[in-house]
């Protein structure tokens, strides 16, 4: 089992900045797989913004591309974030996951946090 527990969530303004972390503990090796942040704004179906695997490989939302990087440290067994230029259409719960692929479809993941809110205003 891994448990895994995001944090940095909160409320900016639109064109601000917020970095989420994702702790991640447990049966850590398993984090040597891809990780990943998806997100689920009310109503909606829960979508992939960004993935990372264990080689440093990255993928995208074109949604957030150029906005956002993701990255991780193994050592410390965490899973970052960093969000620029936030849009109001960036609010949402965002969630990290863990053992998957480098696929940005929430089924490929097999582990999964509570989520942090962000919310962005206008």
């Amino acid at each position: 089992q891994v448990q895994l527990v995001e944090s940095g969530g909160g409320s900016v303004q639109a064109g601000g900045s917020l970095r989420l972390s994702c702790a991640a503990s447990g049966y850590t090796s398993s984090i040597r797989f891809a990780m990943g942040w998806f997100r689920q704004a009310p109503g909606k179906e829960r979508e992939g913004v960004a993935v990372i695997d264990a080689f440093g490989n990255t993928r995208y939302a074109d949604s957030v591309k150029g906005r956002f990087t993701i990255s991780r440290d193994n050592a410390k067994n965490t899973l970052y974030l960093q969000m620029n230029s936030l849009k109001t259409e960036d609010t949402a719960m965002y969630y990290c996951a863990a053992f998957g692929s480098l696929s940005l479809a929430p089924g490929s993941f097999r582990y999964w946090g509570q989520g942090t809110q962000v919310t962005v205003s206008s």
